[in-house]
């Protein structure tokens, strides 16, 4: 077996004894985990699990006992900490055979090895509360101190093709042992320890359709086994890779990147409003050349009508895909639609035919027909989710799928797993548990805000309090390092999810910064192209950027500041609103539009004029488009007053001025802080409820205005202003 980082070519070599030696045994088994998890031809992201049995002091008797760390549910291994991984009395596990060998309703697919998952923490070590893989009993019944179980793809296309067993032997030359397909868990894992004990100079097992598991007495050894093991695999096939011929050679050409992109900007909103007939779904394009390779081959009909093989990837991609029989070159826009829709609605009956076919008495009750994964020839996929993270994950393992059959057809037949065992594991009780298990989805969780002025302010106070609510944010913003700086801040906050796929910027995570001047339409356009390709639609858009110029300030004349006023103020609203209609009404799909008005444009004084008066136009725009979207969007105002934290309308000197106009006492060393809370606090005395009206209080309106919770009100204006009484409605 290789050991060496340059006999290594197909998978990342990533071992540092100079880091692994100053760490502890369990640290260590991250460490192995983390570097494991980093390569993607290794693993996919949340599959796979690592173990170590370690000896650990029992806090109860303090005497050195044998405890199993494996990898918990629900873990990824390349993001993994220590509390991720469960921790088992190794003795217990073992004597839990016993009990699993009394019940009568033991065996395959029955009751009884589904309920040995309940009987794993009363084996739990120090209380740990981490909740234990359905592979944890492989991972105890392999005698060896460390283990790793792995989906890698080259492995897969060996354990998917039709000669899998014999091809193991041939591979291999030996090493591995052979396991054919088995749902995981508990007899699973006793097949698996049979093959160890008759094979005893094995490293591992190949799991048809499956991955491998292999071992070693050592963590640094148990590492370069699962190496050498991919290695071996991936050289084998591309050994016998058929070059331009892979998948039967193209059949279609691939667009080119700009009719791409024009194809998908009008497309995906279209697809994402027929998808979500039940819940809304988040997209994530993939249209790079290996996967543009597929869609365009005259093989992807029939493979993709196949399925997938390993259980991990059709968990998220359903038994198959939707492959959608396109031709740039003779199918105009209407034609792709059209095709769209009739394999979606084929797609829903055959679905529930395999549903109807496959369930059992108590399969739970059918789940959202729609596929998650839709190909389309010269575009590439696309894949979509509950958010983003999950859309790039089902991207991610229809990308995996793809290399599984390629290395299968290389050196084989790819076969895919009969629907039964699909439905088993696709309806599996434990996996339905685990779906109920979930927390709340957030209530905008599915949603795509876009938040115009995000940079600051009221803006970027709107971009934290609907993040908060689970929302897709687009923080964007005519400065495009203050709009980074907030999608940075919420990422920091919310992470960047898991799933590794995404071509350009539908590789991104749940906030993304875009820079837009409202008063262009051509870079309004270009915003909303980019907020397309990245999540495929929006639900929601907030204006809060506008503009204050009072009289003489930047040297304006008088006529150019009511050109800006009305151009930022209203113009700019009329253009973001009427570009945002496009994407509705093409999706279908419910959406609310809030402009930022003002107070002011209920109240007239003096020294804002042209301020005002683009807001009291701002206030008709708000009534005008209301009647104009409706009666699939909801138009609302948000109308603040005086609100000075945060805000670039109020700059140091404007509020020096304003102080000095109203007699408050200052100081020229007052930092701008300071001299803001003075400001506030005046204006703050005006109003009915004397508080300082703040950023956060617009932001928790313009959340309830896109919320739902106010989803019968349109064309009014929602004044935060703390009760001026000169600015009710009259």
């Amino acid at each position: 077996m290789a050991s060496k980082k340059s006999e290594f070519k197909h998978v990342n070599y990533s071992w540092e004894d100079a880091v692994a030696d100053k760490l502890s045994p369990i640290e260590n088994l991250v460490y192995r985990s983390n570097i494991l998890g980093a390569d993607q031809r290794i693993t996919n992201t949340g599959g796979g699990n690592t173990s170590a049995k370690l000896m650990e002091k029992d806090p109860l008797t303090g005497e050195e006992v044998e405890v199993l760390w494996v990898k918990g549910s629900g873990g990824d291994l390349r993001t993994a900490k220590v509390e991720n991984f469960s921790s088992l009395y190794q003795g217990k596990l073992n004597a839990l055979d016993a009990t699993y060998q009394a019940r009568e309703d033991k065996g395959y697919k029955q009751a009884g090895e589904d309920a040995m998952i309940g009987m794993y923490k009363h084996c739990n070590f120090c209380l740990n509360p981490r909740a234990s893989s359905i592979d944890t009993p492989l991972h105890s019944m392999i005698a060896d101190k460390h283990v790793d179980h792995l989906h890698p793809n080259a492995v897969i296309a060996i354990a998917s093709c039709k000669d899998q067993e014999a091809l193991t032997e041939k591979v291999w030359g030996g090493k591995l042992a052979y396991v054919p397909w088995m749902r995981p868990g508990w007899e699973a894992a006793k097949v698996c320890e049979e093959a160890y004990a008759q094979k005893p100079d094995s490293v591992g097992i190949l799991l048809g359709q499956h991955g491998h598991t292999n071992w070693n007495s050592e963590s640094k050894s148990c590492y370069e086994t699962s190496l050498w093991v991919i290695e071996t695999a991936a050289r084998y096939i591309e050994e016998h890779d058929k070059g331009e011929q892979t998948f039967g050679g193209a059949k279609v050409e691939s667009l080119s990147e700009k009719e791409r992109t024009d194809l998908l900007t009008k497309f995906l909103p279209v697809a994402r409003g027929v998808l979500s007939n039940k819940v809304k779904f988040i997209a994530t394009v993939q249209s790079d050349e290996t996967a543009l390779r597929f869609v365009n081959s005259v093989d992807a009909p029939r493979l993709a009508k196949l399925g997938t093989s390993c259980p991990d990837h059709f968990l998220r991609t359903k038994i198959q895909p939707l492959y959608v029989d396109y031709n740039p070159k003779t199918d105009d826009f209407d034609a792709l639609v059209k095709k769209l829709n009739a394999g979606i609605e084929q797609y829903r009956v055959e679905y529930a035919e395999y549903y109807n076919n496959c369930k059992r008495e108590d399969s739970p009750s059918m789940r959202d027909p729609s596929p998650t994964v839709i190909l389309i020839p010269g575009v590439g996929i696309i894949g979509w989710g509950k958010n983003k993270s999950e859309s790039r994950v089902t991207t991610e393992f229809y990308n995996c799928a793809i290399e599984v059959m390629r290395g299968a057809e290389a050196i084989s037949e790819y076969t895919a797993l009969p629907q039964q065992e699909a439905f088993d594991i696709e309806y599996w009780a434990l996996e339905e548990a685990k779906l109920q298990r979930m927390p709340k989805e957030a209530p905008l969780a599915r949603n795509v805000v876009v938040v115009i002025g995000a940079g600051d302010g009221i803006g970027k106070e709107t971009a934290f309090r609907v993040a908060k609510e689970g929302a897709h944010v687009v923080c964007a913003d005519l400065r495009h390092d203050a709009a980074q700086k907030t999608a940075d801040e919420l990422t920091a906050i919310y992470g960047q999810g898991i799933g590794v796929a995404g071509t350009g910027i539908s590789g991104c995570g749940p906030a993304i910064a875009l820079e837009v001047n409202i008063t262009d339409r051509e870079s309004v356009q270009k915003m909303f192209e980019q907020v397309i390709l990245a999540y495929g639609g929006i639900d929601n858009v907030i204006i809060t950027a506008g503009v204050f110029l009072a009289p003489g300030q930047s040297g304006m004349t008088n006529d150019q500041m009511f050109d800006m006023s009305f151009a930022v103020n209203v113009k700019g609203g009329y253009i973001v609103g009427t570009e945002a209609n496009e994407i509705w009404q093409a999706q279908g799909l419910q959406g609310s539009f809030v402009l930022t008005t003002s107070v002011n444009a209920a109240v007239a004084k003096k020294g804002s004029l042209a301020y005002d008066t683009s807001k009291a136009a701002a206030n008709h725009l708000v009534r005008e488009l209301a009647v104009e979207l409706s009666p699939l969007v909801n138009v609302n105002g948000l109308a603040p007053a005086t609100v000075v934290k945060g805000s670039t309308m109020f700059p140091r000197d404007r509020v020096i001025a304003s102080l000095s106009k109203y007699d408050v006492d200052y100081s020229e060393s007052d930092s701008d802080d300071e001299l803001r809370d003075k400001l506030a606090m005046f204006y703050a005395q005006r109003t009915l409820t004397k508080q300082p009206i703040t950023p956060a209080d617009q932001a928790e309106a313009a959340y309830l205005l896109i919320s739902g919770q106010l989803s019968k009100t349109t064309g009014q204006i929602i004044s935060v202003d703390g009760g001026l009484h000169e600015a009710f409605l009259r």
